[in-house]
C-alpha cells in the first residue's frame, strides 16, 4: 500500500546532528567530571529523551542544570556542525509537491528542530510537528507518533514513520504505522531487513522496511 503521510524522526534521520550531540555530552561530563565522556556510551543514548539519558549518566545531580549545560552548547554550534543528510531535503520537498503530508517525531526541542528546519529550508514543507514536551510520554510509547497522525487528521495505515534507532521503530510499531530504519545513521545495526523484503517482522524493535538511500523513501509514495 502506498503512503500519504511521511512522518520523519530529526536527528540521525533527516539531520546529521552526530557532532553536535556528542560534543554537548562532552561538554556536560567536562562540567561535572572535568573530562570528556565515553563516546560509544553517547552513541548509546542517541533517539532516547534527553532527561532519561541525563539521569543514567549523572544519578542524583540537578538535571535540569545539567541540560542546561548540554543545550547552552547546541545553542552556540547548532548551525555550524548540523547538516542533512544527501537528498533528504530533496525528498521532502518532492513528497511535498506531490500533495503527501509531513510530519516531524522528534525527542528534540521544538526551538532546535525550527532552527534545522528553516536552515535547510523546508519549514514551509511541514504540516505537523511533535517535540519534546508535547507529550507526555516518549518515544518508544506510541503517543508522539499518534498525537502527530491526529494533528494530521491521518488514519495509521496511510503512515510511515522514518527513523534511525530503536526508539523510532518501537514507536511506530506501537502506533500501527509502518516503520521504516535507514541505513545511514550511526546507530543503524547490522540485522535489519531489505527495504524489498516481505517477511513479516519478529519482533517490534525490526523495521518493516530498510531504507538504504534517501531516494528509496519517495518510492513508498
Amino acid at each position: 500500500m502506498k503512503k500519504t503521510v511521511f512522518l520523519f524522526d530529526f536527528d540521525g534521520t533527516l539531520a546529521d546532528t552526530n557532532q553536535t550531540v556528542i560534543n554537548s555530552w562532552h561538554q556536560t561530563f567536562k562540567y561535572v567530571n572535568g573530562a570528556p565522556g565515553d563516546e560509544n556510551w553517547i552513541i548509546g543514548t542517541f533517539g532516547e529523551p534527553l532527561w532519561i539519558s541525563m539521569e543514567k549518566a549523572f544519578p542524583g545531580m540537578d538535571v535540569d542544570k545539567l541540560i542546561e549545560v548540554y543545550r547552552s552548547y547546541q545553542e552556540k554550534h547548532f548551525k555550524e556542525e548540523t547538516k542533512p543528510f544527501p537528498g533528504m531535503v530533496d525528498v521532502i520537498k518532492k513528497l511535498k509537491s506531490a500533495g503527501n503530508k509531513i510530519g516531524i517525531i522528534t525527542s528534540r526541542m521544538r526551538h532546535t528542530t525550527e532552527q534545522g528546519l528553516d536552515a535547510f529550508g523546508i519549514m514551509d514543507c511541514v504540516d505537523a510537528m511533535v517535540c519534546a514536551g508535547d507529550t507526555v510520554e516518549h518515544k518508544p510509547n506510541p503517543e508522539p507518533v499518534l498525537l502527530g497522525l491526529e494533528k494530521l487528521g491521518a488514519d495509521p495505515s496511510d503512515a510511515v514513520m522514518i527513523g534511525d534507532s530503536s526508539f523510532d521503530i518501537v514507536c511506530a510499531n506501537r502506533a500501527g504505522v509502518t516503520s521504516a530504519l535507514v541505513d545511514w545513521a550511526i546507530t543503524s545495526k547490522t540485522s535489519k531487513k531489505d527495504s524489498n523484503s516481505g517477511d513479516k517482522r519478529n519482533s517490534e524493535e525490526e523495521p518493516d522496511i530498510l531504507i538504504k538511500t534517501s531516494e528509496e523513501i519517495l518510492g513508498l509514495a
